[in-house]
């Protein structure tokens, strides 16, 4: 049984792998470019709009909503980063309804590569508030002690989203498959439509954390003029 896409390898040169999971990584990439020129290129204003557009609405809608919700004024300013990071987990995950689709979310390279993007993505938007030296005092804060802890606080959180979102996915994973060789009969479609809940809960939970810590280092950090 195998425990991550990595597993299943296509070409290897070198150091350079082609294996399952950067397949699918690009193949919902792909995915996504595709249905986003679709839905946008014949966006109205008007009262009459089509259903794809409607559901669009909806989801920026409530995007920005949640995004609001935890702290941060201009949810504008977010959105881009933190609706791509939801929609292409929820992509990933949703299309284990495919037949021998594996996500990859189920790798921790690609979870990681998430976690990093969140990473790096905190100081960004903290320096763009704040201002460079703004977002540095705020390591400092209450005190200096803290200077140490903030920055451990730093990567492990980062592990934290990444180890969070590939065990998740993992076991769930595995989970399914058990159940589905043991009973193949009776639990398929029940095991799939929990399969797909799991994975929109777990996009939900990543994209709710990654606004957090964004959250953290915009309220945390004092703007020099002030």
């Amino acid at each position: 049984m195998k425990l991550s896409p990595d597993e299943t390898i296509f070409w290897q040169h070198g150091f350079f792998t082609l294996n399952l999971t950067i397949v699918t990584t690009w193949a919902v990439m792909l995915v996504l470019v595709i249905a986003a020129a679709l839905v946008t290129r014949n966006l109205k204003t008007g009262i009459r709009i089509s259903r794809w557009q409607s559901i669009l609405e909806m989801l920026v809608v409530g995007i920005n909503n949640q995004i609001e919700d935890i702290g941060l004024k201009n949810p504008k300013d977010y959105i881009g980063f933190i609706g791509t990071l939801f929609i292409f987990i929820v992509t990933s995950n949703i299309l284990i309804i495919l037949p021998w689709y594996e996500p990859p979310t189920g790798s921790l390279s690609t979870t990681t590569a998430l976690a990093v993007c969140v990473f790096m993505a905190v100081p960004f938007f903290g320096i763009a508030n704040t201002g460079l030296l703004g977002y540095l005092k705020s390591y400092i804060q209450p005190t200096f002690i803290m200077l140490p802890f903030n920055l451990i606080s730093e990567i492990t959180r980062t592990l934290a989203l990444a180890v969070r979102l590939f065990g998740n996915m993992m076991s769930g994973g595995l989970i399914i498959a058990i159940l589905l060789s043991i009973t193949p009969l009776l639990f398929p479609i029940v095991m799939q439509s929990l399969g797909l809940l799991t994975g929109v809960v777990q996009a939900y939970i990543f994209s709710i954390l990654a606004t957090v810590y964004i959250a953290a280092a915009v309220h945390d950090s004092k703007p020099m003029n002030k």
